[in-house]
């Protein structure tokens, strides 16, 4: 499997995004809100991948896995971390977790943070298999209860 950084040479983005859907399919009719991956077009990832930096897993031609990765004070944070169905539980967004952790070293920064919806309790078992650990609840607007959870992983 091969790994590829996101960048104006990228042309795929009709299949970035039908990555990302089938990855996050999933949660449809489990997380409310719905997923903000919904609102994502080909355009918008390619003006994601421009202002944040982005990896790509390729394997046999295909698009296998994605992550989006966001310089923030004291943080990189991680979103839109997406494999596809068939390649889940292989390992794949370890190793796009392990670029992360790269980027944010190469940055200095010295943790890295995500947000997980709240009722994806396995998506918040694995992340802390990952080293990550809750450090905040957070509520979408218009909403009185907790929706989504914040995660952070401090590096060695």
């Amino acid at each position: 499997m091969e790994t590829i950084r996101i960048d104006e040479n990228f042309s795929r983005f009709d299949e970035l995004l039908a990555l990302i859907l089938a990855s996050f399919a999933y949660m449809d009719g489990v997380i409310d809100p719905p997923s903000s991956a919904h609102l994502l077009t080909p355009a918008s990832l390619a003006e994601k991948a421009k202002a944040e930096t982005a990896f790509a897993a390729i394997e046999n031609g295909g698009l296998a896995g994605c992550v989006f990765l966001r310089p923030e004070p004291g943080f990189l944070y991680i979103g839109k971390l997406a494999v596809a169905p068939d390649h889940q539980g292989k390992g794949l967004g370890r190793r796009l977790l392990t670029i992360a952790e790269d980027v944010a070293r190469e940055r200095g920064l010295p943790a890295l943070r995500l947000e997980a919806r709240i009722e994806l309790a396995g998506n918040h078992a694995t992340f802390a298999r990952w080293g990550f650990s809750r450090t905040a609840e957070k509520s979408h607007p218009g909403f009185a209860r907790t929706t989504s959870i914040e995660m952070q992983k401090r590096l060695a």
